[in-house]
């Protein structure tokens, strides 16, 4: 039985294993493009899955031959300004979920991932890619520059490479992806299911209750100035000190036994 609140969408497929929520882009024939209805099944279901208490991490996946092209460009002509506000508000709601809900969110992309599936993707708090895996933010090529990709996609690489993709548009391998630290491992095509359970696993195995107070604290002191920073940190790992899962979890240390979690 799933763990979060069923439902039926078009656009994605969702289940849950065990204490791993995985969600599948289902729009192959249209290279998983985010029409405004995909995107709002996506921060439906990412929504049920961070108010439940069961689910550890979430897995990000595509269907067919590329992880995600961006934005429908089929529903972006003739439209009037007020569509495209109202479409890109709901493309930075989408990113803000995944960054605001408590489990971490793993990309795992095979394929293309371009302009708004390139922001997906530095979006997410990891992401593990195929060796074939390619990413770019091409929009310069068709006379509308990724200004929302550039977003995600500056806070995650160097300003130089960054400024290279989205002036050229050109692709970038899943190695150079590595080395610029838009995603966190590259493995072959036959492994990268494997691979990306294995990190979730791992996550999976820490207390979900630490992780969630981990993963606010991590984007809020992002912006910070180091002062600031540093204060907001400290209040926050005092109170994290006092939780029933920091405590089993320093006692289970020193008695050299594994922690029992209570998530929370």
């Amino acid at each position: 039985m799933s763990i979060v609140r069923a439902k039926s969408y078009h656009h994605i497929r969702t289940q849950t294993e065990g204490r791993v929520a995985v969600v599948v882009m289902n729009r192959p024939e249209r290279r998983n493009a985010l029409s405004e209805e995909h995107m709002e099944e996506l921060i439906d279901f990412l929504r049920s899955v961070g108010r439940s208490k069961e689910v550890a991490v979430v897995l990000l996946k595509g269907e067919g031959p590329a992880f995600c092209a961006g934005h429908d460009l089929s529903e972006m002509v003739d439209r009037d300004a007020s569509f495209y506000r109202r479409l890109f508000d709901v493309c930075t709601e989408l990113m803000e979920t995944i960054q605001s809900i408590p489990q971490p969110v793993i990309a795992q992309v095979h394929g293309m991932a371009t302009a708004a599936g390139c922001q997906l993707v530095a979006t997410c708090d990891l992401a593990v890619a195929s060796e074939e895996a390619r990413f770019a933010t091409p929009g310069v090529k068709i006379g509308l520059f990724c200004s929302t990709p550039m977003v995600a996609l500056s806070r995650a690489v160097g300003r130089k490479k960054a400024m290279e993709m989205l002036l050229t548009g050109e692709p970038i391998s899943a190695r150079e992806a590595l080395e610029v630290g838009l995603i966190n491992r590259v493995v072959p095509a036959d492994r990268l299911e494997e691979e990306t359970r294995e990190l979730a696993a791992k996550i999976a195995a820490a207390s979900s209750f630490t992780v969630g107070i981990g993963k606010q604290a991590f984007y809020r002191q992002l912006e910070m100035p180091q002062p600031q920073a540093y204060a907001y940190a400290k209040e926050v790992m005092s109170l994290n000190a006092t939780a029933m899962d920091a405590q089993e979890g320093m006692c289970a240390f020193l008695q050299k036994r594994p922690p029992r979690w209570r998530h929370q």
